[in-house]
């Protein structure tokens, strides 16, 4: 009768609590509980009891966020659970609160031994009753829960596992129930986080759906601004991914309905007025028009002001307030916005922690500001503090490699303005962080997408190094960036699938840690409506980040120390480039947009020699490649097996192409025969070998036909038999004076193709390659009416080698 009492009391006070949230009608009843001792353990009303004590002590919980009431309620609930035979319906219902509590409570404390209680209360209590009336709940908690393991650790199975949840939390809900809303927030916040993470345009069409539904279903409910402001942030995530301006514009619409609808004293004012015043910023970026730099100062000098001390949002909006002043300083050069910009971002520094995510972005920001000081006073102090900023911002342990690789990569551009700031310096830190941002915790279609970003990288670092007269140094990061790209298109395999075949493990934990730090939003926000807390403290995910970044550079350390991969993630020293040359000297040349140089690698020389080439640069070069292709229009010569009408625009001059081999000849090939010593040798039956290896536009023009053909001995094959390379390492892995028995060999000759002009010489020269070739590998052959389309790619699925003698089409749109 007593315990039976206590649980009327106290399901009276959270009923009246609900009708009246008035904590101090409450207070009394959930106070009484101290001095009234807890019914015995074998009462038969007592999980019931445990279990309405539980929800009054989270309710208490939500209402005040002491963490006394949240720790109360999940040991009732535990007594609650314990004290229920599994076969009773209320055990799924103490499963069930158990795990949603053991998940506000880890939203609180960040402790992962929290969040995985959570998740398996909650997966035990939807696997005990798969159907049920309150099926869409267990489904949300379990969705929620595994989104937050995976913001913590980075895992997208999580993410999936997120959205697969929420997606049948979604599906459980009847249209008209007032929770669909909130589960079209949760599953477009899911998509949105697997945008972010990936960078799918599918799954941030999706979230803007979910979200615009979820608005749709709003109307003056109190959640209208939230939606608004969530539909707001995805508009904003696909400008700054397609930069469409109408998505800004958008974006700017919804923040701007949402600040209107938060009053003054909302939690939320100051991150509304946040996201209004980046929007405006990114609208006056994009357009150039004060009038938006004008709004984002005032909008976020109201979010700073509606900002305590302390709070997590804090060092963002400073440094956000000061990077639009610095802005106003560079558009309109008043000294005092300089001012106020050092004065924003030295506070946003000072108040972020070490280890957090965001220092090395702090760090940037103050690198900016202090950058601006110099152009004003030309005092040298502050370019001095400018490159101690961009150093550490490139160089912290914490950063996310997106953001560090982005800043030492603006870091090298500002540094070809300003000498000072050490271009050798930044460049290597580049190449330093290269393998993370394209290799490690990166997926294949991420890995597409950024090779546009590092597409000049590996010229532009050589000719930073070169300019520098360090010429093993521009080899050895043209080598690296190169591989990596040509690697990635031609879809080889990465590193990391190389240490997989040999140690699984060790490459699984590298990727996995990897992946944790390429989540650059590590901390966990509480979503709950009742608290505007983070769950994280910036401390806490500093210290976790730096742990993580520690063990990533331990596990580097460990797989260098294993045979055959001492270079792994590092760029092929010159001391093993320069065996490449085998068979002749490799020419390397670095065509860039300022200047062309040559790279020698000699056969016997253990040094890199360098040729500068005055004449040409890459602008000259996209001449001569554009020139070429009018010419070989003109000839109707364009793709190969395609016929084309002339076209009437083109001219008529025959010339051309022979123009475009001159300038080849005299600007590029001619001054490295003389300095090889070539041009003066007397011809002979046996001429000497080169390699070359082009970059850039350089790599679609014909250097092997290159010459001036209206004079005698002015053309390339008159001195030398050329060859390409794509790059050094290439040659390195080909060692042909070994011949190897398990080398399978495969010729495919057609000498009669339908619809194609014969080709007589495919028969011959697929003769020499076997006389050539059958004792020295497993040789075989597909010859004309053989060599259909699927007996080619069968067969060239289990040979080494395959040489082709026959008529070939190329897919220029690809």
């Amino acid at each position: 009768m007593f315990s039976a009492t206590i649980t009327y009391i106290i399901k009276s006070a959270r009923r009246r609590w609900r009708r009246l949230k008035s904590l101090r009608r409450v207070d009394p009843i959930i106070h009484g509980e101290e001095v009234i001792s807890l019914p015995p353990i074998n009462t038969a009303t007592g999980p019931k009891e445990f279990g309405e004590r539980g929800l009054s002590h989270l309710e208490k919980y939500r209402r005040l966020g002491t963490l006394d009431h949240l720790t109360e309620a999940i040991e009732c609930f535990s007594r609650a659970l314990a004290m229920t035979p599994d076969d009773n319906p209320d055990w799924q219902n103490w499963l069930t609160k158990l795990g949603m509590t053991y998940g506000e409570r880890f939203r609180r404390l960040c402790t992962l031994e929290d969040l995985e209680k959570s998740i398996e209360h909650s997966s035990r209590a939807l696997a005990s009753i798969p159907d049920g009336p309150d099926i869409s709940d267990r489904l949300a908690i379990l969705a929620g829960s595994y989104g937050d393991r995976f913001r913590l650790l980075g895992d997208l199975e999580d993410l999936d596992k997120s959205i697969e949840y929420n997606s049948r939390a979604l599906a459980y809900t009847p249209y008209g129930d007032p929770a669909i809303s909130y589960r079209l927030d949760n599953l477009a916040a899911s998509y949105n986080n697997r945008f972010q993470r990936l960078g799918n345009l599918d799954d941030l069409k999706k979230s803007i759906g979910y979200n615009s539904s979820a608005l749709s279903l709003t109307d003056g409910n109190p959640s209208l601004s939230y939606r608004l402001n969530n539909l707001g942030g995805s508009y904003m995530n696909r400008f700054q991914h397609l930069r469409d301006l109408e998505d800004l514009e958008k974006s700017i619409e919804y923040f701007s309905r949402a600040t209107a609808l938060t009053p003054d004293w909302h939690p939320d004012v100051s991150s509304r007025l946040t996201a209004l015043g980046g929007s405006y910023d990114a609208r006056f970026q994009r357009l150039g028009e004060l009038e938006d730099l004008e709004k984002s100062i005032e909008h976020l000098s109201r979010a700073l002001a509606s900002t305590p001390d302390g709070h997590p949002g804090l060092p963002n909006r400073l440094a956000a307030l000061g990077g639009s002043y610095n802005a106003r300083f560079k558009r309109l050069g008043n000294p005092e916005d300089l001012e106020k910009s050092i004065e924003y971002q030295t506070r946003a520094l000072a108040s972020t922690p070490d280890g957090h995510p965001d220092l090395p972005a702090r760090y940037f920001n103050y690198a900016l500001s202090t950058l601006s000081q110099y152009d004003s006073t030309s005092d040298i102090s502050h370019l001095h503090t400018s490159l101690h900023s961009l150093r550490t911002a490139s160089h912290l342990l914490s950063g996310a490699p997106n953001d560090k690789f982005e800043y030492a990569l603006k870091w090298a551009s500002l540094a070809s303005q300003y000498p000072h700031l050490n271009i050798l310096e930044a460049y290597q830190a580049v190449i330093d962080l290269l393998p993370q941002f394209l290799w490690l915790g990166v997926t294949a279609n991420q890995r597409r997408q950024k090779l546009s970003t590092t597409s000049n990288l590996a010229v532009s670092a050589a000719c930073a190094a070169i300019s520098s007269s360090d010429y093993s140094l521009a080899l050895e990061w043209l080598e690296y960036a190169r591989c990596i790209a040509w690697n990635q298109s031609l879809m080889l395999r990465s590193p990391l699938d190389q240490l997989q075949s040999s140690h699984p493990d060790l490459a699984t934990r590298l990727e996995t840690i990897a992946n944790q730090l390429h989540n650059s939003t590590f901390e966990v926000q509480v979503v709950a409506r009742w608290s505007d807390a983070t769950t994280c403290t910036p401390e806490q995910a500093g210290q976790q980040r730096l742990r993580l970044a520690n063990e990533y550079h331990s596990l580097l350390t460990q797989v260098r120390q294993l045979p055959e991969f001492e270079d792994f993630l590092q760029p092929v020293r010159v001391n093993k480039l320069i065996r490449a040359a085998r068979n002749g000297p490799i020419v390397v040349i670095n065509c860039h947009t300022d200047r062309c140089d040559a790279l020698f690698i000699l056969p016997g020389h253990d040094n890199v020699e360098h040729l500068h080439l005055p004449n040409f640069t890459d602008q000259k070069a996209q001449q001569a490649r554009s020139d070429l292709e009018t010419s070989l229009r003109y000839m109707n010569r364009g793709e190969r097996g395609v016929r084309r009408q002339l076209e009437e625009s083109i001219s008529m001059d025959e010339d051309r192409l022979e123009s475009v081999l001159s300038v080849l000849w005299n600007d590029i090939v001619k001054p490295v025969l003389d300095y090889l010593g070539y041009s003066n040798d007397v011809p002979s039956e046996s001429l000497p070998h080169i390699t070359w290896c082009p970059t850039s536009t350089l790599s679609f023009l014909p250097l092997h036909a290159a010459g001036d053909y209206t004079q005698s001995r002015s053309r390339v094959f008159d001195y030398v038999i050329s060859s390409y390379t794509p790059t050094v390492t290439a040659l390195l892995d080909n060692n042909p004076s070994i011949p190897d028995p398990d080398c399978r060999h495969l010729t495919v000759g057609q000498a009669n193709t339908p619809g194609h002009s014969p080709l007589p010489g495919t028969t011959q020269e697929a003769a020499h390659i076997k006389a050539r070739a059958h004792h020295l590998a497993q040789y075989s052959q597909l010859l004309d009416a053989q060599a259909t389309t699927t007996s080619v790619l069968d067969a060239m699925e289990h040979h080494h080698w395959v040489h082709l003698a026959c008529h070939a089409h190329q897919n220029v749109n690809d």
